[in-house]
């Protein structure tokens, strides 16, 4: 392994899957195994071919199974000395963000514009953060993602057992994840189901960009109102069925709603009216999570909106009622 000023290059490195790591996902695996390799160039070396599970090549999704030997090719990793440190009010954050913990599970309310991991470009994530907040913890690994600017519950596994456990009620959708999101316009429906296939792309720019194809794979939501603001917004609550990239703000956008403060999916003019209102990010919130513990235990978990979006809605709401008794006693 020779140290150059950009970083580490590792050798070609061979691996050798342990009993309690079995079952992962190749990609799962590297991502813990190869600490700060950025995760488009773990699925960059995969795609090429340039890992091997027992001298053949394997896909992203391959699962590991106990005995199986990876050879990894070099890569180039951050020096040790590089990581960043948390700052302290961080991580007084993250402590007081913690909505839920036992001895193999933790979920967090993670705020709008933190990424869950670092890498393409971000040196911290909330993974590395809580592993700063946590540095007795020998194992703590992300269960799922959510968007960076998409705040609320994410959970964390504290044993390789949860992690296994939870990836697959995750792969059953057994793990109901309820959001709620602030959209453009009236939201007519009190019930709604989108049933709109979503096809993943990119444009040259290498941005990811998500749409409603025909050659899409099959995406649901449900959606319902929580209160409306008038004509001009609605506060809904979303709970999709399937677990695509971006589906929630692709669905919305697609029914003619998109969602405020969305710099991807939402309307430049509109955001910019709303974040004179007070809504400077994405409206979407991963407000719940609703599944059951290995032992069997119900557990629903909720996660609060920031208390200044609480403060905003709640202006709004009044700035909507005055509107509607001043043109109500214009018509008198």
């Amino acid at each position: 392994m020779a140290n150059e000023s950009t970083g580490i290059q590792s050798g070609v490195q061979f691996i050798t899957v342990e009993e309690d790591q079995g079952g992962q996902r190749i990609d799962n695996f590297l991502r813990t195994a190869l600490k700060g390799a950025p995760k488009s160039l773990i699925y960059r070396v995969l795609r090429k071919g340039e890992v091997r599970v027992n001298k053949k090549r394997i896909k992203p999704e391959y699962k590991l199974e106990p005995g199986d030997l990876i050879r990894v090719p070099p890569i180039r990793l951050p020096e040790k000395g590089d990581a960043p440190v948390v700052g302290d009010k961080l991580l007084e954050f993250l402590e007081r963000a913690v909505v839920y913990e036992d001895d193999a599970l933790m979920v967090i309310n993670k705020p709008s514009g933190l990424a869950v991991h670092g890498g393409s470009g971000i040196n911290l994530g909330l993974i590395e953060a809580l592993r700063q907040l946590r540095p007795q913890q020998r194992f703590l690994e992300l269960v799922h993602r959510l968007d960076r600017d998409t705040s609320g519950c994410i959970m964390i596994a504290k044993k390789r057992s949860m992690l296994r456990y939870l990836h697959e009620l995750l792969r059953q959708h057994r793990v109901q994840k309820v959001y709620q999101a602030l959209v453009q316009g009236r939201w007519e429906s009190k019930d709604k189901r989108v049933d709109a296939p979503l096809l993943r792309g990119e444009l040259k720019s290498g941005e990811r960009m998500v749409k409603v194809d025909a050659q899409g794979k099959p995406s649901l939501t449900d959606f319902r109102i929580l209160r409306r603001f008038g004509g001009s917004a609605t506060l809904i609550e979303a709970r999709p069925k399937t677990g695509r990239t971006h589906q929630i703000r692709v669905h919305t956008q697609f029914v003619g709603h998109p969602i405020i403060g969305d710099p991807k999916y939402g309307i430049d003019v509109i955001n910019q009216q709303y974040r004179e209102l007070g809504f400077r990010r994405l409206m979407l919130h991963a407000a719940a999570l609703e599944l059951k513990l290995p032992d069997g235990t119900p557990l629903k978990v909720e996660a609060a909106l920031e208390p200044q979006i609480e403060s905003a809605l709640e202006q709004l709401l009044h700035s909507v009622e005055k509107q509607d008794q001043n043109q109500t006693g214009s018509g008198c």
